[in-house]
């Protein structure tokens, strides 16, 4: 059970990795003006997922545990603050309504991820 959901967590971070590292890098490259707060957190996302990748296939536990709480709180952070405070995104990010622009993947991934920390405890 925790093989097969160790490798549906790589898989699910390292395909929103490459989601987030090609939008990320489109919004820099082409309109970074308009949202740079925005755009800089789905870089900063892009990398974390990266890292959650590594975590996770090198059993490094502990230090998935980390990433996945620091991921949880930046997505259930920038979730709430795209609903209270809209101003402050001139842009979608990765993270902005919980993941909504994939599939709450976002929310969903590190909460597994906590739960496959916790199983292979």
């Amino acid at each position: 059970m925790t093989v097969g959901l160790s490798r549906l967590l790589i898989v699910g971070y390292l395909i929103l990795a490459l989601a987030a590292t090609g939008r990320s890098a489109f919004q820099i490259a082409t309109k970074f003006p308009e949202a740079p707060f925005a755009y800089t957190l789905s870089a900063i996302a892009a990398a974390h997922y990266f890292l959650a990748v590594l975590a996770i296939a090198r059993k490094w536990r502990r230090f998935a545990i980390t990433v996945m709480v620091i991921e949880l709180i930046g997505v259930l952070s920038v979730g709430m603050l795209t609903y209270f405070i809209p101003a402050l995104f001139h842009a979608n990010s990765v993270w902005s309504y919980f993941g909504v622009g994939y599939g709450y993947t976002p929310v969903l991934l590190p909460v597994l991820g906590l739960w496959w920390a916790w199983e292979t405890r």
